[in-house]
């Protein structure tokens, strides 16, 4: 069984207090899309939101689970050890909920690469990772994350049996590398949004 955790819960600081995963693209909310996305490619969705206040705002979208952190204040790792206890399945596909492009072809390829490793995650040099962007198997992260003391995704990432996957092996299937863009501020969203406008054709198709 595949899960999909959409990491939803930060504070939006640079986002002007306005949460990302409400930005509108193409006529869709990052969130929307994304969930539109990972149906096709995983048996559940699990959003990880911060409070159950937060979690409400997610009440009309069809077939997902909100549950909330854990362990609060920690950023990241505090949302993913909260959506690997909640998920059912055996490998995990997880996202931050900044990034409207994802594409399922690339997700299906992180599905089937993972084969042999404990994650399967897209890197553009040695340093410069997607953890946001990326499979897990559930009881790797699950044995890591009960006694981890670093609050980052790296360390995590190079204790276990990872799979670097090289984004030039990912442009078979997206060329442009558009599943990886993220919009983080209010401009970036307006030139994407143009950028898009003054081709007459979607940054990011499925």
């Amino acid at each position: 069984m595949r899960s999909a955790i959409i990491l939803v819960g930060g504070e939006a600081k640079r986002a002007n207090g306005q949460e990302k995963y409400f930005f509108t693209y193409q006529g869709k909310t990052f969130i929307e899309r994304q969930v539109d996305t990972l149906r096709g490619v995983v048996d559940e969705i699990v959003l990880v939101a911060r409070d159950p206040e937060q979690c409400r705002r997610f009440a009309s979208i069809e077939d997902i689970r909100c549950i909330t952190d854990i362990r609060r204040g920690i950023g990241p790792i505090g949302g993913l050890h909260a959506g690997t206890l909640a998920a059912k399945g055996d490998v995990l596909f997880v996202s931050a909920c900044d990034m409207p492009c994802i594409r399922s072809d690339v997700v299906e390829y992180l599905f089937a690469t993972i084969t042999g490793y404990d994650a399967a995650i897209p890197c553009w040099n040695s340093e410069m990772l997607e953890p946001l962007h990326a499979v897990y198997r559930r009881d790797v992260l699950l044995d890591y994350l009960k006694s981890h003391e670093s609050f980052s995704l790296r360390p995590m990432i190079r204790s276990i049996n990872t799979r670097y996957v090289p984004v030039e092996e990912i442009r078979k299937y997206d060329p442009d590398l558009g599943t990886f863009t993220n919009i983080n501020r209010l401009e970036e969203l307006k030139q994407f949004n143009s950028r898009t406008d003054e081709k007459n054709q979607p940054d990011c198709l499925r």
